[in-house]
């Protein structure tokens, strides 16, 4: 690998990484120092003589990706940040897993600068890193052109013994295989201890064997405490493979150093003050000294950083002569890393109104995913095996496959979770809007991800299809219930549930937007009619009024329709000839929560009486209505038809609970004395104040 004298730098720079490890931790009297003591030599050699990045731009496009999907061990992380130069100072580390710090528990990519993708639920980055090399083969076969390789970078991914044990782990690995993703290099973590133990208790595959099935290369170093040159020489070998990803099983001592190396006990908790000095004399450090980084470590970091930036200046320099060539490619490129939209791009979406044909909107949806595909090189998709269900196809488009990275839409097989990590990935690395797709009631299954995505401000569509018990035949196994209710709790999630043409189209134009988070657009299988004054402007309100009663300014009743139930509504009202009733359309209440509070008072007016209607849980709907028609229930198999009328959720069975509901109402005023019901005479909502607030539930009493 170089010089003896170099080498002895290394290991001088990497027991020192090693002792910071074991302070950063100690300070905090929280964390994990046995995997940054353990990994040290295999990340040392990684940032310092094999991978490319520019720490005064961490943003550079064709810098290499480094995910740690065994995120636990991000002071590691933290600390190869500082001393290459990133902004993260001592005070960072001293402020490990503190309130407010740059340096989290586990990496979170919106907060600190360097960390690609946020980490910390095993797996999860596994599946990222799959995400962002799909992305840089993608991205090369599109732009690059002879003599402008100016996507060229790898993906290296660390992982331990938990990420390999968890399915989304397995399901991206298997994906990426069948890809053959030859930049995408992952170093695992051999060191045969998990939390429990010793991973005899759990887990004895043999890994290598495991990922050849795969169709991944496979490399071992035995000695991952010492073997430097064994480490460089085994990353390089991954490297010049490009029909395949690489895992290489880098054999390592937990926790290295310390009294119980090697055990669980090194793991997740501080080693404790006495042992960090015995690993700092051990490794030729002052014990009496914390937080110290010898100068000739700070020295060789600062070649990496002279170095990236070099590499950057050239690079810029071959974008300029690619401009000149290849100026509408560059435009193309550019355009999709600052997430510029085209002129005009919502004109050439589709538009309905009341006359036209009644459709699903997955169908409408898969309309509105063509128009947007037209327009944007940038959206990329697909489905976990139910494409023709999903409606997600783009006409046209290739798909993305081993010998054709240049297509467009993704088959990832039945495989929920890792899509959507996937996607995940994808919008990290830049360039992309991705879209995934399944039932809603499979959301369950990539929910994890979801989750991530919110919370790392990641921008991806989740196109859930057969949104309710409208989907019929295949019973309560697929139909959603408590799905939505999970996903309008989700902080940073935008959830629709569009109830016709306007709506679906509403809820991209909104998803496109919101560029610092996700969205999840879920649809019908069943046909809807259009409704009168639905527009992609009223829909971006979250909710509006599609019918007002003709005699009267104030209603004496409220009906919110959510998806589907929104045309039931209408049917209902048909029924109450003896009410004035206001029909609300709500195709998001996560939208809706954001609009001024002086809307949303005109949308539902305080001591109106208000009951919602939706064939999901009724849980969260007291927000926004003092009743909720819905489910309590899981749902059952039929015909759509039957299930909603078995379910109470027809037009005339609406109406018979609604009188009910309000002359149960009175009976209970009168009783207790009170003057009957009065339009503006009951309890105000919380979604009528500008800050949300509990209140007892009203009479949030289900249908069945």
């Amino acid at each position: 690998m170089a010089t003896e004298q170099k080498t002895a730098i290394d290991m001088l720079a990497i027991n020192n990484i090693r002792c910071l490890a074991a302070d950063v931790v100690q300070k905090a009297n929280s964390g994990h120092p046995g995997m940054p003591m353990g990994m040290a030599p295999v990340a040392h050699i990684l940032w310092t003589h094999v991978m490319n990045y520019a720490p005064h731009n961490p943003k550079w496009i064709n810098r290499d990706r480094f995910i740690l999907s065994n995120g636990h061990g991000c002071a590691l992380q933290y600390i190869l940040l500082h001393l290459a130069g990133y902004e993260m100072s001592m005070d960072d580390l001293k402020s490990f897993r503190q309130l407010n710090s740059r340096t989290p528990g586990h990496p979170e990519s919106h907060l600190t600068p360097g960390i690609e993708v946020t980490t910390g639920p095993l797996g999860q980055g596994f599946a990222n890193g799959v995400g962002a090399a799909m992305g840089q083969a993608h991205l090369a076969a599109t732009y690059n052109e002879p003599n402008f390789p100016i996507i060229d970078n790898y993906t290296y991914v660390f992982c331990g013994d938990g990420c390999l044990q968890e399915g989304v782990c397995c399901e991206a690995a298997s994906l990426a295989g069948h890809l053959g993703l030859g930049r995408l290099i992952v170093v695992y973590d051999d060191n045969r201890v998990t939390i429990d133990g010793h991973t005899d208790l759990s887990f004895s595959e043999d890994v290598p064997k495991r990922f050849q099935a795969y169709g991944w290369h496979t490399i071992t170093v035995q000695d991952g405490d010492h073997d430097l040159d064994g480490l460089y020489n085994a990353l390089e070998e991954a490297k010049r493979v490009t029909d395949k990803p690489t895992i290489i099983s880098v054999k390592t001592t937990i926790g290295y150093g310390a009294t119980k190396a090697g055990t669980e006990a090194v793991h997740g908790a501080p080693l404790g003050a006495d042992d960090v000095k015995r690993v700092k004399t051990k490794l030729g450090f002052d014990p009496n000294q914390s937080f110290y980084v010898d100068q000739q470590v700070y020295d060789l970091y600062a070649t990496m950083r002279a170095r990236g930036n070099e590499l950057e200046s050239k690079w810029n320099d071959l974008v300029k002569a690619y401009s000149a060539a290849h100026p509408e490619k560059y435009a193309e490129l550019m355009g999709r890393f600052n997430r510029t939209l085209p002129a005009n791009w919502m004109d050439k979406l589709p538009r309905f109104n009341p006359s036209m044909k009644a459709d699903a909107t997955r169908n409408i949806s898969g309309a509105v995913i063509n128009a947007l595909a037209s327009q944007l090189p940038s959206l990329i998709g697909g489905s976990a095996d139910l494409t023709p269900s999903n409606k997600t196809e783009i006409k046209g488009a290739k798909d993305f496959e081993k010998n054709c990275y240049k297509g467009r839409y993704l088959r990832f097989g039945v495989r929920e979770h890792a899509m959507a990590a996937i996607g995940n990935g994808l919008a990290a690395y830049g360039g992309f809007i991705p879209y995934t797709a399944t039932f809603l009631n499979f959301l369950e299954y990539c929910f994890p991800a979801v989750r991530l995505s919110a919370l790392s401000q990641v921008q991806q569509i989740f196109v859930m299809t057969h949104d309710s018990i409208g989907l019929g035949e295949d019973g309560p196994t697929h139909q959603p219930i408590e799905v939505y209710s999970l996903c309008r709790a989700t902080p940073n999630l935008r959830v629709f549930r569009p109830a016709d043409g306007n709506e679906t189209v509403g809820a991209y134009v909104s998803a496109l937007e919101h560029t610092h988070g996700p969205t999840v657009i879920a649809l019908s299988r069943q046909n809807l009619p259009h409704l009168p004054n639905s527009s992609v402007e009223n829909t971006l309100k979250g909710a509006y009024v599609v019918s007002n009663p003709t005699d009267s300014k104030t209603p004496d009743l409220i009906l919110i329709g959510s998806g589907s139930e929104t045309c039931l509504a209408m049917d209902a009202v048909k029924e109450l000839s003896e009410f004035n009733v206001r029909i609300v359309s709500m195709p998001s209440t996560s939208v809706f929560d954001q609009q001024p509070a002086h809307y949303r008072r005109s949308i539902i007016p305080p001591g109106t009486l208000t009951i919602a209607i939706e064939a999901l849980s009724i849980f969260g709907w007291e927000r926004y209505a003092h009743h909720c028609i819905g489910m309590n229930t899981f749902g059952t198999s039929g015909p759509y038809e039957h299930c909603y009328k078995f379910f109470g959720l027809t037009g005339p069975q609406i109406a018979a609970t609604v009188r009910q509901f309000m002359g149960s109402m009175n009976s209970q005023l009168t009783e207790m004395g009170n003057s009957p019901y009065t339009p503006t005479s009951y309890p105000a909502l919380p979604t009528h104040f500008d800050l949300p607030s509990n209140v007892l539930n009203q009479a949030m009493k289900p249908a069945h």
